[in-house]
């Protein structure tokens, strides 16, 4: 066990945990946070993608020896004031969800690529949410949900 500190959703937190846990264990078992889902495990399918010093990665693969100091932002932390970040708003505005499962997952790549890139072409919407599986097939509507935000910047 190690004393591990950083930043989550903005506050800071420390945590005394096994540093070789992976992050996503961490948020769901350890801190109630479930809007992180556990898709393959490997990961390949991005249910799991929470957003560490403002790029998207896979918590399914990320040891939480490798957050101190960092940031991390889950789909929790996107919301302010009882209000839905403007992405959040576009996936329900755009029908970007359907059961749901892919969904925070899908929300956090895209907030990641976003806070990259502000003004992201559909080719690189299209490139950068490449990793991120939706087996109901949302994919065109996720894409305009992401072009939606992307075009306000």
């Amino acid at each position: 066990m190690e004393t591990i500190e950083f930043k989550l959703n903005g506050q800071p937190t420390s945590l005394n945990v096994d540093g070789g846990r992976k992050l996503l264990w961490v948020l769901r078992g350890d801190l109630g946070l479930t809007g992180t889902k556990f898709g393959c495990g490997e990961g390949l399918c991005g249910a799991c993608t929470v957003v560490v010093d403002r790029e998207p990665v896979r918590s399914c693969r990320v040891a939480m020896s490798e957050l101190r100091g960092k940031e991390v932002t889950t789909i929790e932390g996107l919301a302010r004031d009882g209000k839905l970040h403007p992405l959040q708003r576009q996936f329900v505005d755009h029908g970007g969800m359907q059961c749901g499962f892919c969904t925070s997952g899908m929300i956090m790549n895209a907030y990641g690529l976003l806070l990259q890139n502000p003004g992201l072409t559909r080719e690189q919407i299209v490139s950068g949410m490449d990793g991120n599986l939706c087996r109901c097939a949302a994919h065109t509507r996720i894409l305009q949900a992401i072009e939606a935000v992307a075009e306000r910047k």
